[in-house]
């Protein structure tokens, strides 16, 4: 039998645990966007995730709380945008409880499908919601990519560590 390094004392699980251990986790941020009754809705996300090649998918999580959620419950379509690490101000705006995050100083147009589309990001997609599943107090939501725009320059922002990132070399 091989010797194991003290891994220390196990918790039971907990949302303090799940919280905890993800915060070793970096990960890419993401705003999602969508047009809602009373106008344009997104909120930041950090569980965006490439599901399929073919057909093009996406899938990110959304608390049923979260003050975007009724309008992503009912949208059509999504924007997905992947931040830059010069957008650690933007990423903090759509992550605010209360915040007017489509104000100034936030650049952004109506895309297709009525989309928001924030501008100065790294790349953008307008996808197609094709489910929505219950997992707890969220839903993760699938969508089938139509178009988009990855041209943008830079280098992604990060969330680790409970703040946001740029990568180091």
């Amino acid at each position: 039998m091989t010797a194991t390094p003290d891994l220390g004392t196990p918790q039971l699980a907990s949302p303090e645990l799940l919280r905890s251990t993800f915060r070793r986790h970096a990960a890419g941020v993401a705003v999602i966007t969508a047009r809602g009754t009373s106008g344009p809705v997104g909120f930041t996300a950090t569980s965006l995730t490439s599901v399929s090649a073919e057909p093009p998918l996406v899938s990110f999580g959304i608390g049923t709380g979260a003050s975007s959620w009724p309008a992503i419950a009912e949208a059509d379509h999504v924007g997905v945008h992947i931040l830059g690490e010069h957008q650690s101000e933007l990423a903090a705006t759509f992550a605010r409880s209360g915040a007017d995050r489509f104000g100034a100083p936030t650049a952004w147009r109506e895309g297709p499908e009525g989309v928001p589309v924030l501008d100065d990001v790294l790349a953008w997609l307008v996808c197609r919601v094709v489910g929505r599943v219950p997992a707890g107090d969220h839903r993760i939501v699938l969508a089938e990519v139509v178009l988009g725009d990855p041209s943008g320059a830079g280098r992604p922002l990060l969330y680790h560590q409970g703040r946001f990132n740029g990568l180091r070399d």
